[in-house]
């Protein structure tokens, strides 16, 4: 019998996400439908139901139900604690297991897609909502030698500083601070850039041979990316790797395989130059 996934959001007309696990479906010899589900904003629970009831073995998550998907759960990882929010959903009978692997999938595109170690690097985060809280127990787990998490509400980045302090070097600070500061990657993890807007972060932030990361995809050259491109930064980089490699990654935990990813980000880049 065909395994039935699919990934949940409203709206959903946009999501890459079936293009991507039929492809993984094809190149790993998986019996498997993917699909797309739309769920009413107010209707995530009795959409999940259904999915179950009808055999649904697992789900993708995207806007705006990460945080409920994290409610609904009854098993949920430490990163999906951390976050709040869940990106992946398996289901085995009346156990519902949820995991977050955007931060996992973003580690992986820059070490290994980029070829850019983190350890020892000093890491810079713009914002400090889901997208900066899934992240940062996997960049502190690859030994940087600070995180600082950069937000216009102060309060709300040293919240989410707290979530990690136990397990390695991270500190908030507001935008007006990073003056005279700079970083060698830099993430924006804000929305600005879904909105055409540049977060207000100084140019001097990118130290010699930064890598400048756009947590989005498929935007271009961004202004956050405009802005490190003027700075001289050679290493511009938009989400599409972390969406190949967060899908990889619960694809595996679905089927047991960790399908290679080139062939998607390949499929999904656009330029940025």
């Amino acid at each position: 019998m065909t395994d039935r996934y699919a990934v949940i959001g409203n709206p959903i007309g946009h999501s890459k996400s079936p293009f991507i696990h039929q492809g993984f479906a094809r190149a790993t010899g998986q019996d498997m439908d993917y699909t797309a589900l739309l769920a009413p904003v107010d209707g995530f629970a009795a959409a999940v139901d259904a999915f179950r009831a009808a055999g649904g073995r697992g789900l993708n998550v995207t806007v705006p139900f990460k945080l409920d998907a994290c409610a609904y759960a009854t098993v949920r990882s430490p990163a999906a604690e951390l976050a709040g929010a869940a990106n992946a959903m398996r289901f085995d009978g009346e156990r519902v297991e949820v995991e977050n692997f955007d931060g996992v999938g973003l580690v992986r595109d820059v070490v290994h897609n980029l070829g850019l170690p983190m350890r020892g690097r000093r890491v810079l985060l713009l914002g400090a909502g889901g997208a900066t809280r899934g992240v940062l127990l996997p960049f502190l787990a690859q030994g940087v030698a600070e995180v600082m998490i950069v937000n216009r509400d102060l309060d709300k980045a040293q919240a989410v500083a707290r979530l990690g302090a136990t397990q390695g070097p991270v500190r908030a600070c507001a935008y007006a601070a990073l003056a005279g500061q700079s970083f060698d990657l830099v993430f924006n993890g804000t929305s600005a850039s879904l909105a055409g807007e540049l977060p207000p972060v100084p140019a001097s932030v990118f130290a010699p041979g930064a890598l400048a990361y756009e947590m989005v995809y498929g935007k271009g050259l961004t202004p956050f990316l405009r802005l490190a491109a003027d700075a001289g930064v050679q290493h511009l980089a938009d989400g599409v790797g972390m969406l190949a490699e967060q899908a990889a990654e619960a694809f595996a935990w679905w089927r047991g395989v960790r399908p290679d990813t080139k062939a998607v980000i390949d499929a999904l880049t656009v330029p940025l130059r």
